[in-house]
């Protein structure tokens, strides 16, 4: 898997706003921006993401993915 192949499968699976993906191909960061995420916690979120790679790491075509997880108000915020 390379990050343009981590980026289509959350982008299938959850309208995102922005996503950027990179790692060493095992490890992965991704920071994902989605409206989805709104009034949702830290851990709903990674489960909402999570649920877009699950077969891939199943599989271990994906080994391990951390994630930083922004609604586009608190993505907008960081880029003020």
């Amino acid at each position: 898997m390379n990050a343009e192949d981590i980026q289509a499968l959350i982008a299938t699976g959850l309208e995102c706003q922005h996503i950027e993906v990179e790692g060493d191909g095992r490890h992965w960061f991704a920071v994902i921006v989605s409206s989805a995420f709104e009034g949702q916690n830290r851990v709903q979120r990674q489960r909402m993401v999570n649920a877009t790679v699950h077969a891939k790491m199943v599989t271990d075509e994906l080994h391990a993915l951390s994630m930083k997880t922004l609604t586009p108000a608190e993505w907008a915020e960081l880029q003020a």
